[in-house]
């Protein structure tokens, strides 16, 4: 029975690992990110077909209306829209367009989520090589952010991207790939919807494959030798994660990962391909709320996360099960808080000095509710030109939870605004979709192609039909 309580606990902070689950857009006066960034647009505009799309973009140069993009408006925390614009919703923009067993590509609208494309290409036992470790986000929304996933061995998420085909600011449909319009190509992949409307996508897939899970508890110390040794230079692992405690009796010291290796045993890969579903919301979120509240919590919660860890090891699963991260008992719907992410990339080398200037900042700031943090690797890609692995890198995702109050917010932003000049100072990077707390001289110094973007923002679109507020905050 013990156990029993214990998978229930973990089950709460499993699907921490990437992205917080938001509600999701209801109309032309929203509040995006839970209350932090309130703005009223004019419109939400949609379409099913390539011809609606255009027409709705020529019809905005015509009157000269701002344009903003939006999919599931989780990841970009609220600065895609624009003040009295026009929104385009792509979510009903969502067919799976084809499946090539030969050429092991899908090409897939814009619109469609990871879930979408995962039960598309399952039947065929194929799988996605990178995407985002929760499957609820909109493919054009992953692209626009140059997201990354649990995937330690496909490089980003830009690495498996074919071609594409976008609307450009006249309306005009044009097609983009490495060797296609490749200035455009990377400018749009990472380019936060300043550049056109993604239309479909292809995607590069690899097979499904049977994995063991492999755990372990350690000391941040032992970390980087440990993923350099076990991990990165064992050509069976294939997906990994780690979390830091954020409990005060071993804060920011005491560290468990789990890694997902090939199994030897390849012929029960079908015993385990069936897609999972997510269960038992309730109490995962009650346990989850539980650790929001106090040290004690928080306590009680990382002893369990840890235990469950152990008992985990050996188990077997599927690659697209383990690109499934639950997400559901995430949702956080509080009249007075809201919780937001950041994510900060710092070389490998670097983690072990990095860790106590994190903490330091941290413990300076004792009204500053970190709720989890988990640790990925991010493989140095610098294509984009907004690339943030400039080399190899552990990208650490931390939930914030705050007060909504202007207080609060200025408090938080102090908060965020430190830890991005530590991360800094360890020649690392932060990302960029969340939330505008960082300044505008951190935002240059962490991608130092800032200027190039926007000089390429007004090369493309020079009536800047594509707007945003975060083109507004950053542009020098």
């Amino acid at each position: 029975m013990k156990a029993a309580w214990i998978i229930l606990i973990y089950l709460s902070v499993f699907g921490l690992s990437i992205y917080l689950y938001a509600t999701q857009l209801n109309g032309p006066a929203t509040e995006l990110h839970q209350r932090l960034l309130p703005v009223e647009i004019k419109t939400v505009r949609s379409g099913t077909t390539d011809d609606e799309l255009q027409k709705i973009v020529r019809e905005a140069k015509k009157t000269e209306e701002v344009l903003s993009i939006a999919g599931m408006q989780h990841s970009q925390g609220g600065q895609t829209v624009y003040p009295n614009g026009i929104m385009m919703d792509m979510k009903p923009y969502n067919q799976i367009v084809n499946v090539d067993k030969a050429a092991k590509t899908v090409t897939v609208q814009s619109g469609a989520t990871w879930a979408d494309i995962q039960e598309a290409i399952n039947p065929y036992g194929f799988s996605l090589k990178v995407s985002q470790s929760q499957n609820i986000f909109t493919v054009g929304g992953s692209l626009s952010v140059n997201a990354h996933g649990l995937d330690i061995r496909n490089g980003g998420l830009t690495d498996t991207v074919s071609s594409m085909r976008l609307i450009d600011a006249n309306g005009d449909i044009i097609k983009l790939s490495p060797t296609e319009n490749s200035e455009l190509f990377y400018a749009v992949l990472g380019g936060y919807g300043l550049f056109g409307i993604i239309l479909d996508v292809t995607l590069q897939l690899t097979d499904d494959e049977l994995y063991e899970t492999d755990t372990a508890s350690m000391s941040y110390r032992d970390y980087p030798s440990y993923f350099k040794q076990h991990v990165h230079n064992d050509p069976d692992a294939k997906m990994h994660l780690a979390r830091i405690s954020i409990a005060p009796e071993s804060f920011m010291e005491d560290m468990y990962t789990i890694t997902y290796k090939s199994a030897q045993d390849q012929q029960k890969l079908a015993q385990y391909q069936k897609l999972k579903t997510e269960n038992l919301v309730a109490v995962p979120k009650f346990f989850l709320g539980l650790s929001r509240i106090n040290d004690a919590g928080k306590d009680s919660f990382w002893n369990a996360q840890k235990t469950y860890t152990q008992q985990i090891d050996g188990n077997l699963v599927s690659r697209n099960n383990v690109m499934r991260s639950d997400s559901e008992f995430m949702e956080y719907d509080n009249s007075r808080r809201t919780e937001i992410l950041q994510e900060y990339f710092v070389p490998v080398d670097q983690f072990e000095n990095y860790i106590p200037a994190l903490k330091a900042v941290l413990e300076n700031s004792p009204d500053f509710n970190l709720v989890n943090v988990t640790i990925r690797y991010v493989e140095k890609n610098e294509d984009a030109v907004l690339s943030y692995a400039k080399e190899d890198m552990f990208s650490l995702v931390l939930l914030i939870n705050q007060g909504t109050d202007p207080k609060s917010v200025k408090e938080t932003e102090k908060v965020v605004q430190d830890m991005i000049d530590v991360t800094l100072a360890h020649d690392g990077s932060y990302y960029l979709p969340y939330f505008g707390y960082p300044t505008k001289s951190q935002m240059q110094e962490a991608y130092p192609r800032t200027k190039e973007f926007f000089e390429l923002k007004d090369q493309f679109d020079p009536d800047h039909r594509f707007m945003n507020l975060f083109y507004e905050e950053y542009r020098p």
